[in-house]
């Protein structure tokens, strides 16, 4: 895709400037409320078609400059600050906007949806030089965090990585916390339930290796229990061998219609994430299509909804890499056969993501002067 000759118009004042872009990015740009909406980069799973239906346009971080000065943004929407890899790009965004505010122009409110729950001064990288693009990087971030108006966290583990990683605003910032959690499917019926379902990235980081290892356990102790393997990625070959046995089956990037069916039928949605040097799980979007469709969840203290999901009844269990404790609490969320219909009664009726996007779009179309924050 290229950038058009000129800056086509900002829907309701509205833009939305994002590093990546992705099929999932795009689906929810299309439930929200029309925006600009400005990327760097397609990720693997992006799609044209319906990045050309709802606007998309992806442009260089110069390029996005300009659009946003001239298409008449009034609230802004940029990735959140600790994401560091688009910390440059969004720096030079506002910093441009900050020069025509000087020369009198109006700056549009900058909003952001946080979720990061890595404090990223925790990351360290190898060699000089990459340590050095990190501290530039990090400097960059807390730029953007100081010129950000709103913040909507989706966790409060987000919000309180960011209260110790990030400095305090030297104007009014108004913050929230919406957990992001989805609103209950509607293509949930009154299917029978049975057995667990992995859902996600075939990799280390999201607990392939150590479910593999404690499946044969919960088999052992609930003969008949099935678990079924939902994704694709690197350790593709070690979900295979897993599928080997009787009791498991595998789907290998099904279509969206497939993964649904598969969480209407599944008791369970088992995702055991592992923290790395620079990755922790952020919310999860397995977790959360599960707990849509009435799964009762197995997973981490890693995922920044650990604390709903333990006063709701999930299973949450200590990144130890023991695959004895993934098993046990897999047994357990097995044994309890738990109504989809309380699962999905502790939902909100409004999904989190969209709720949040109300909350920091609300009056946004008030720009503002430079300096002055949303008190």
């Amino acid at each position: 895709m290229t950038p058009p000759p000129s800056a086509p118009p900002a829907a309701g004042g509205r833009a939305r400037l994002y590093r990546t872009a992705r099929t999932a990015h795009l689906e929810r740009a299309a439930t929200l409320p029309p925006a600009l909406l400005l990327f760097d980069e397609a990720r693997y799973d992006f799609d044209p078609e319906l990045a050309r239906r709802v606007g998309a346009v992806q442009v260089g971080a110069l390029g996005a400059a300009r659009l946003v000065g001239r298409a008449g943004v009034t609230t802004l929407e940029v990735n959140e600050p600790a994401l560091l890899d688009g910390a440059r790009r969004t720096a030079v965004t506002l910093a441009w906007l900050g020069l025509r505010a000087l020369l009198g122009r109006a700056r549009p409110v900058v909003v952001t949806y946080a979720i990061d729950n890595l404090d990223p001064r925790d990351v360290r990288e190898p060699g000089l030089r990459r340590r050095l693009a990190r501290r530039v990087d990090l400097a960059l971030a807390r730029f953007v965090w100081s010129r950000c108006d709103r913040v909507a966290f989706g966790t409060p583990a987000a919000e309180r990585m960011y209260a110790q990683a990030f400095p305090r605003h030297r104007r009014p910032l108004r913050t929230t916390v919406v957990p992001a959690l989805p609103e209950p499917c509607g293509c949930v019926g009154d299917e029978p339930r049975a057995g667990a379902v992995f859902l996600g990235a075939f990799a280390d980081r999201k607990g392939l290796p150590l479910l593999a290892a404690a499946w044969p356990h919960v088999a052992r102790e609930l003969p008949g229990a099935r678990l079924t393997l939902v994704g694709k990625g690197p350790l593709e070959p070690l979900a295979r061998e897993l599928a080997q046995r009787a009791d498991v089956d595998l789907l290998v990037d099904p279509p969206r219609d497939r993964i649904h069916a598969v969480l209407r039928s599944a008791q369970v949605l088992v995702l055991p994430s592992r923290r790395t040097a620079r990755w922790r799980e952020q919310v999860g979007l397995p977790i959360v299509e599960g707990l849509a469709h009435g799964c009762t969840v197995v997973t981490t203290s890693e995922t920044g909804l650990a604390d709903w999901l333990d006063a709701h009844g999930h299973h949450v269990v200590p990144d130890d890499g023991r695959a004895e404790t993934v098993a046990e609490a897999l047994a357990a969320a097995l044994r309890t056969v738990r109504d989809p219909a309380s699962v999905r009664a502790d939902l909100p009726t409004a999904d989190g993501r969209l709720a949040a996007d109300a909350w920091m779009f609300a009056d946004g179309d008030r720009a503002q002067p430079m300096g002055s924050g949303t008190a």
